[in-house]
């Protein structure tokens, strides 16, 4: 019901509603800025209540001489307005095509001898992310990654986004550190629809064959879609690819460590939650165990783990 209280609110725009009535507004001043029938204005107010009772939005006690509550922003909804909006993102995650595989996960788990991912048991084919939704997530978060964590890309020369999508890491990367000729590789029907005017280079390829020599190597939210043997041949491209740990090569990993950084009980939430999640691609998120097993395997020396992402890290591996 928080789900789908959250997908309904994203639906009817109730944040930017507010947002655009400067920062508050009653319940008449929310229906004058989204599309409602009318008869559903006292389902509306319901839903309003979910909505402040876990923490979406806020409510005041109504100004004197009305009876209507003040509705407001808090900060997991101003993460829904603005230019660096996550409601692509949140809209993708909370899909119906997403969502629904789940009804099946307890069928899935007994059958003993499918190798067909939840989803392709559920819609018969394999799943395509939305590229809107993911480059909301990149810009969400690199903005991060470049303040907190921004010595990783210090002293490159060259950087290669694997499976980078439409660029929106590398470009933010570019951006930050233009010294750093930035790259990405992703397949040929993604690469087709890629930016012009970026400042990036496409490369049309594919990681399970070979990746293009640079300085380093940058995998944002990519292995946790795979097993551990595909996860091994995708570093093992990776480590060809780059010079020696005393010339600078490394392979920069953003993505989640189960059981890492701060002891925030939401983080640790937002952690399991989303390995349940991404089980629908066959795909897992990893604890430290479980990243130096595939690390070590695939050839490389050393690693680091850098925990300022909240629910997600930067792991460094070393040639």
């Amino acid at each position: 019901m928080k789900s789908m209280a959250l997908k309904s609110a994203l639906d009817l725009r109730i944040a930017d509603a507010i947002h655009s009535n400067g920062g508050t507004a009653t319940l008449p001043q929310i229906v004058c800025r989204v599309t409602l029938h009318p008869s559903k204005i006292p389902c509306l107010r319901r839903l309003m209540r979910v909505l402040t009772a876990t923490g979406i939005l806020s409510v005041q006690p109504p100004d004197v001489g009305s009876s209507e509550p003040i509705y407001g922003l808090t900060p997991p909804s101003q993460l829904l307005v603005g230019s660096s909006s996550q409601t692509p993102f949140i809209s993708l995650m909370l899909h119906g095509i997403f969502v629904s595989p789940f009804f099946g996960l307890g069928t899935w788990l007994q059958d003993e001898h499918s190798d067909q991912s939840l989803f392709e048991m559920t819609h018969g084919k394999p799943v395509a992310l939305c590229d809107e939704g993911m480059v909301s997530d990149s810009s969400f978060i690199m903005d991060i990654v470049i303040k907190e964590c921004g010595d990783v890309f210090q002293g490159l020369s060259s950087l290669i986004d694997v499976a980078g999508g439409l660029g929106g890491a590398a470009q933010s990367i570019s951006e930050a550190f233009p010294h750093v000729v930035c790259s990405v590789l992703d397949l040929p029907r993604v690469v087709a629809k890629a930016p012009t005017s970026s400042g990036v280079k496409y490369i049309a390829g594919d990681m399970f064959e070979s990746i293009p020599p640079a300085n380093a190597i940058f995998l944002k939210w990519v292995l946790h879609d795979w097993d551990d043997a595909d996860c091994v041949k995708i570093l093992k491209n990776c480590k060809k690819a780059i010079p020696p740990r005393d010339a600078g090569g490394k392979v920069i990993i953003l993505d989640m460590v189960i059981g890492a950084g701060s002891l925030n009980k939401k983080h640790k939430e937002t952690q399991v939650l989303f390995d349940l999640f991404i089980m629908f691609v066959n795909g897992v998120e990893r604890d430290e165990q479980g990243w130096k097993k595939i690390i070590f395997e695939a050839g490389f020396s050393d690693y680091r783990i850098i925990n300022v992402l909240g629910a997600r890290s930067i792991i460094e591996v070393y040639p």
